[in-house]
């Protein structure tokens, strides 16, 4: 038997890239997705061809900034489910750019993004997987949670948080929430769609020619998941064979 088969699991950022790969991968294998991100008409297609290829699906708009909006996907879940298994908490933002180019809206959008809204995943996920007595968070970190370059001193910094994060709620949660940290290295996603400087834009479309496809990620994600519940697994750390990745 699959064991994601049944899994009840919430994606956030799911209307493109890592998200909507791991949500079209989980769906496939028989897990109950609900999805979740800011492009409704994004996830409306998803949902469609997710339940053309005979997966359950449940979508809703949701920006991971406002805490309402994650709790009312977690209750999304929870009333078309009666459970939560999984929340992996995906949805991110990087407008690189140098600190000297004193960007101060989009160091702000990415702190929001990229911290408050993992941390506002654990806050709607959390309860209920304590009250039910099992669960399993995922977040979503980068490559860039372990080394900072040249343009992504500020995303680096929310991704070290989002580590840190991470490995706080392990130590916290108890044997009965297993937590999972995933960090991709670059990655085929519109991630750097968001990118206004210049500098920035040239070099990450430099960087990314040996990227990773977003299913690599989304595998990894699925491995952590359908490990026995005795299992944790704590780090994955996935880069393209290209070293300088």
């Amino acid at each position: 038997m699959d064991e994601l088969n049944g899994k009840v699991v919430i994606v956030t950022g799911a209307s493109s890239g890592i998200g909507e790969a791991t949500a079209r991968l989980l769906a496939s294998r028989g897990a109950h997705v609900v999805i979740g991100a800011r492009r409704l008409e994004r996830l409306q297609t998803l949902a469609a061809a997710i339940r053309a290829e005979g997966g359950s699906v449940e979508y809703q708009r949701l920006d991971v900034t406002a805490l309402d909006q994650m709790q009312s996907i977690a209750g999304l879940a929870r009333s078309k489910h009666g459970r939560i298994d999984v929340i992996v908490n995906n949805a991110g933002v990087m407008p690189l750019s140098r600190l000297e180019a004193v960007k101060v809206d989009e160091w702000n959008r990415m702190i929001d993004v990229n911290i408050r809204g993992v941390l506002h995943g654990i806050a709607a996920g959390l309860p209920i997987m304590k009250e039910q007595g099992f669960g399993h968070i995922v977040n979503v970190a980068s490559i860039g949670a372990y080394s900072v370059t040249p343009t992504a001193a500020v995303y680096c910094a929310t991704k070290y948080a989002v580590r840190a994060i991470t490995e706080g709620l392990r130590l916290e949660a108890g044997r009965d929430i297993r937590v999972t940290l995933v960090s991709p290295g670059v990655t085929e996603s519109e991630l750097a769609d968001s990118i206004s400087d210049e500098e920035a834009r040239a070099f990450m479309k430099e960087y990314r020619r040996n990227g990773l496809p977003a299913t690599a990620i989304a595998r990894a994600i699925a491995y952590a998941i359908e490990q026995p519940e005795s299992v944790d697994v704590n780090e994955l750390i996935l880069r393209p064979t290209a070293p300088s990745a």
